[in-house]
């Protein structure tokens, strides 16, 4: 299943992610449309051939016309635009988002879609450490991840549709999780992760770190250049989560630290092998990904 080609598709943020959205379905030639905050981000777009026309008022129009609304917005700032606007979307409307936290928003955003319209949350695991529609880029997805986070409420035809949107943007695989398992999962894997980048970051203040720096410290903190707004709300929604991973991980920070600390090379040694055999799920080829 996939789209047709005039089906009209309004992007509501346009961000690094909801600009690259915009990017790869014109690229795929789909009616794209947008609304934003800033009337630059829109002049940007258009002058760049990645919508065909937006604004930064929301339009009755441009909304009820709308076929699929996707919604590359902060959580609050999408829930407060539902709250505001939710009555201008059409019967038969799909509705989507890239949302970073799931179980804090679905059931409000919920609350606002009008009968016949359905939301089905999804997570495009892609990005960068910039932001903004000037850096879009369709080429994020190739190798990406995209879930789909559907609830008891969502009917097959939204979630085959859902996916069938994660095709057509390029994702590499596409895989489904309840707003739970989500959650949960995203704690683990990207949340705690920034933590650990921020952390790191935040742990040395030398002025002449750049001067001797190899490629396993850019490596690890190249999320350390981080969207502060938007990851502190994204920690505090999921925050239950959030610390239990960081719980875990502090956990087995301390174990390698107390094996240092008791120069026990033999702890050492086992959780490095363990390290190794797990980092081997994401090479491919002998390449990491």
């Amino acid at each position: 299943m996939t789209f047709e080609k005039d089906s009209n598709i309004l992007i509501v943020g346009l961000g690094l992610i909801g600009g690259s959205y915009a990017m790869a379905l014109t690229k795929k030639g789909y009616h794209v449309t947008a609304i934003s905050k800033e009337q630059s981000d829109i002049d940007y777009a258009l002058e760049n051939g990645i919508i065909e026309k937006g604004g930064v008022e929301v339009s009755r129009d441009a909304v009820a016309g709308a076929d699929i609304i996707v919604f590359a917005l902060y959580p609050h700032v999408f829930v407060e635009w539902m709250r505001e606007y939710g009555s201008y979307i059409s019967a038969g409307t799909l509705l989507t988002d890239v949302t970073g936290v799931k179980g804090a928003v679905i059931e409000e955003i919920n609350s606002y879609v009008p009968a016949g319209a359905e939301f089905i949350a999804a997570h495009p695991m892609a990005g960068k450490e910039v932001y903004g529609v000037r850096n879009a880029d369709d080429g994020i997805f190739k190798d990406a991840n995209f879930i789909v986070v559907p609830t008891r409420s969502n009917t097959p035809g939204a979630i085959e549709k859902c996916r069938a949107l994660g095709e057509v943007l390029g994702f590499k695989r596409i895989s489904y999780l309840n707003p739970k398992q989500h959650d949960e999962m995203i704690a683990f894997l990207s949340q705690l992760t920034h933590c650990i980048a921020v952390s790191l970051m935040c742990a040395n203040g030398d002025p002449n770190l750049v001067s001797y720096t190899g490629d396993s410290f850019r490596d690890l903190t190249r999320i350390a250049n981080i969207n502060e707004d938007m990851w502190s709300e994204l920690f505090l929604l999921n925050k239950e989560a959030l610390l239990y991973e960081m719980d875990c991980y502090r956990a087995c920070f301390d174990k390698l630290y107390n094996a240092v600390k008791e120069s026990d090379a033999d702890v050492l040694k086992s959780m490095m092998r363990l390290s190794t055999e797990r980092r081997k799920m994401f090479n491919k080829d002998g390449k990491n990904i």
